[in-house]
C-alpha cells in the first residue's frame, strides 16, 4: 500500500510539472536540417533585395553573410548527401550569377528567375530528404519560404513552387501555408509568456502582408491593390524566424 501511495504521489507531481511548463517547452527545436533551409531562403531573399533595391552595399553585405551562414550550417550537419552538396553548389552558383549581371535587367537572362527558383527548390528538397528531418515543424523554414515568394513577386515575377510536392511546404503558397502556420502558433499560445506574445504580434503584421500576396493571380497585383512592401515583409520575416530560433 505504501508503495502504491508513493507511486500515486509521484504521478501527480509529474503531471503537475508537465502542466506547469510553458507551451514553448514542447515546441520542437530547430534542427540542423531546418537551419540550412532557413539560411538558403534568406540568401535568396537577400539577392532579390540586392537586385530590386539597386545594388546597395548593405544588401550585398547581407547576401555574403547569408551565404557564409549557409556554408557554416552545411559543415555542421551530422551527415550530408551527394545530392545536397550538389544542390548547394548549384544554388550558390545561381546566387552569384544574380550578382554578376549587375544592376538593371538588360543583362539578366529571361530564364534567370526560373533557374533561381528551381535551384532553391532543389536544395530545400534535398535538405528535407536528410535522415532525421521527418516530423519537424519547419515553421521558420515555411515563413522564410513565403518571404521568398513575396519578394519574388515584388521584384522578379511569379515564383514557381514545387507543384509536384503539394503535401510539403515546397509545393504550397500562402493559401495553405498561412493556415498551417496559424495552427502551429496557436498551439503554443500563452498570454503569460512575453516571448510568445511578441512572436504572435510579429506574425500578425507579417501575416497581413503575406495574405495580400495574391499568388493565384498572374497579374502581379496584390489582393488589396496596394503596392507590395518587400522590405517590410523581409524585415518582419527575418526578425520572427530569428526570434523563433533563439527561443531554443
Amino acid at each position: 500500500m505504501r508503495c502504491k501511495a508513493l507511486l500515486r504521489h509521484a504521478f501527480f507531481w509529474s503531471l503537475g510539472l508537465f502542466v506547469g511548463l510553458s507551451p514553448i517547452a514542447f515546441a520542437e527545436a530547430v534542427s540542423p536540417q531546418e537551419q540550412i533551409q532557413i539560411y538558403a531562403s534568406r540568401a535568396t531573399s537577400s539577392l532579390m533585395l540586392l537586385r530590386g533595391e539597386g545594388f546597395q552595399k548593405t544588401h550585398q553585405q547581407r547576401l555574403e553573410a547569408d551565404l557564409a551562414a549557409l556554408a557554416g550550417a552545411m559543415q555542421s550537419l551530422p551527415q550530408a548527401s551527394a545530392e545536397l552538396t550538389s544542390a548547394h553548389q548549384a544554388l550558390v552558383t545561381q546566387l552569384r550569377n544574380g550578382v554578376s549581371y549587375g544592376p538593371g535587367d538588360e543583362n539578366v537572362p529571361w530564364r534567370f528567375p526560373e533557374d533561381l527558383s528551381r535551384a532553391l527548390r532543389d536544395f530545400l528538397s534535398a535538405a528535407r530528404a536528410l535522415p532525421g528531418a521527418e516530423g519537424q515543424s519547419e515553421l521558420a523554414a515555411k515563413i522564410e519560404y513565403l518571404s521568398v515568394q513575396y519578394l519574388s513577386r515584388s521584384y522578379l515575377g511569379t515564383f514557381e513552387i514545387a507543384r509536384e510536392q503539394p503535401d510539403t511546404y515546397l509545393g504550397q503558397d500562402e493559401r495553405l501555408l498561412l493556415p498551417a502556420i496559424d495552427s502551429e502558433l496557436q498551439a503554443i499560445e500563452d498570454p503569460s509568456d512575453p516571448q510568445i506574445t511578441k512572436l504572435q504580434t510579429r506574425w500578425s503584421y507579417l501575416r497581413a502582408a503575406l495574405a495580400d500576396m495574391n499568388s493565384q493571380s498572374n497579374t502581379l497585383q496584390s489582393v488589396s491593390g496596394r503596392p507590395f512592401a518587400p522590405i517590410t515583409v523581409d524585415r518582419h520575416a527575418r526578425s520572427m524566424t530569428a526570434q523563433w530560433m533563439a527561443m531554443f
